[in-house]
């Protein structure tokens, strides 16, 4: 793509800007040392800066998320308490804003794991008519562990999901130990559903989503608990710009263990004031540094819009490059700061494969004010896929799902029966923000009246979606 999409470019220009939002709060189980100690140089810092950006920002928005959902209880979005499933028996609609680019497939439920005490055991019903999946995802947004239909089969089972300051002895009844890298960590629960009248059967598997204690499960003595003043998160614009940002990085990282591939990394951190515990204090910066700190910030984003341009939009990399272990990634950190910018908690490309529709055929920007498009399947040719997939549409700069008439956001498998062919046997899809005609309705989806960018979703993806033998075909525009 020749340029960056609006939000981006939003983005950039909220980089060159402080925030006077302050953080505050301690951790009960941590000490915080003390004054901010910064070391390097003004050139140093900014340089610094740019790397923990980058390094912090899918902690920074995933703690933003996780605190709206389990600890602040009047968010609009508050699920419940931490350590309890919670489910959502519906899929996501235009209100659902705490999330980028929800699917609209599945049912979600939702479980925020606090493993400081002891670990928890997760129980799963046997499911054999559907796909599902738990995505395992520690503060860094690794996806370290998945249970479900791919991964651990159809069968009813008890999982032990521990800690990474956890040793003691596995009780029986448990199929396996995961091991998340984090104190904190996030399942989230996936079930699909065929259709608005099979919704019943849905919420019947999610009641049946267990999780307690290891000392309960045992019936053993519970340990002592851990408890946590959570600090105040950033809101999503302010976490762009704002120094205070390096204060909820330093509070999160009490919660993550150094890894050992990262202990020069946090070496050169400390000399800009970030680490575990410490307090960035942005009132006790110099000009110089406070400059330096901003420019920091805003050289971060000016990375991420050129890795976007360079490597996503011209499809070297799709956004999956930046979801998965810590082993398959790397230590890339651009390339997962890149992905939770793009679309946070996405799949791992094993489990869900994620072409992504940001420009037409001719290399512009996909605008339902300027343009008509259409996507068309060939006769024997639509997505491989195990389970099933989506194309789900997402109004920017919000990358949320957008409102229309139909109230449709997506077009996938499950509708297929009800999907008009082509003469020949292929399937061809309006995107569009008008209707393109009541004859060609069954095959729309309603595009805003600005720019918009489209997610296609393969769910357990067969080899050929992954190697390249078959790929998604084009967005072609149709009129001015």
């Amino acid at each position: 793509m020749s340029r960056t999409f609006e939000r981006f470019s939003i983005l950039l220009a909220f980089a060159g800007l402080a925030s006077a939002l302050s953080v505050s709060g301690t951790i009960a189980s941590a000490a915080v040392t003390g004054p901010v100690g910064i070391s390097a140089t003004p050139v140093e810092l900014r340089e610094i800066i740019k790397e923990a950006y980058i390094y912090g920002f899918p902690m920074v928005d995933s703690y933003r998320i996780q605190y709206s959902y389990f600890v602040d209880s009047d968010h609009p979005e508050y699920k419940g308490a931490w350590n309890e499933v919670h489910n959502v028996a519906r899929v996501f609609t235009p209100q659902d804003k705490a999330i980028q680019t929800p699917n609209s497939d599945t049912p979600y439920s939702f479980l925020g794991a606090d493993l400081r005490a002891e670990p928890l055991v997760i129980s799963v019903p046997a499911i054999r008519d559907r796909y599902y999946s738990l995505q395992f995802i520690d503060m860094f947004t690794h996806n370290f562990a998945y249970v479900g239909s791919r991964a651990t089969g159809s069968d009813a089972g008890n999982y032990l999901l521990a800690g990474p300051r956890w040793h003691g002895e596995v009780p029986k009844g448990v199929k396996s130990v995961i091991r998340s890298e984090t104190d904190l960590a996030f399942v989230l629960y996936r079930t699909q559903l065929f259709g608005m009248d099979d919704l019943d059967a849905v919420k019947k598997i999610q009641l049946q989503y267990g999780a307690q204690t290891l000392s309960r499960f045992a019936g053993t003595p519970s340990p002592p608990t851990h408890t946590a003043e959570f600090v105040q998160p950033l809101s999503a614009e302010a976490q762009r710009s704002s120094p205070e940002f390096f204060g909820i990085l330093n509070f999160l990282l009490q919660f993550a263990p150094i890894h050992p591939s990262e202990t020069a990394l946090m070496d050169r951190f400390a000399k800009a004031g970030i680490g575990a515990g410490k307090q960035f204090v942005v009132a006790a910066l110099t000009p110089e540094q406070l400059r330096a700190v901003q420019a920091g910030i805003a050289d971060a984003w000016n990375a991420f819009a050129k890795y976007k341009a360079e490597q996503i939009d011209t499809g070297k990399k799709s956004s999956a490059d930046g979801f998965g272990t810590r082993e398959f990634l790397h230590n890339d950190y651009l390339a997962r700061m890149s992905s939770a910018v793009l679309g946070i908690y996405g799949n791992s490309k094993e489990e869900a494969h994620y072409p992504v529709y940001f420009t037409d055929s001719e290399g512009k920007p996909l605008d339902g004010a300027r343009g008509r498009y259409t996507v068309r399947f060939e006769p024997g040719k639509l997505p491989p896929v195990n389970s099933f997939w989506s194309l789900t549409m997402y109004e920017l700069p919000a990358s949320l799902l957008t409102e229309n008439t139909l109230n449709r956001y997506l077009i996938n498998s499950p509708m297929e029966p009800q999907l008009v062919r082509d003469a020949d046997g292929g399937i061809t899809l309006y995107v569009q923000h008008d209707s393109p005609g009541e004859n060609k309705e069954a095959n729309w989806l309603p595009a805003p009246k600005g720019p918009f960018f489209m997610v296609m979703r393969e769910y357990w993806p067969k080899p050929e979606a992954l190697d390249g033998t078959w790929t998604a075909p084009p967005a072609v525009r149709t009129t001015q």
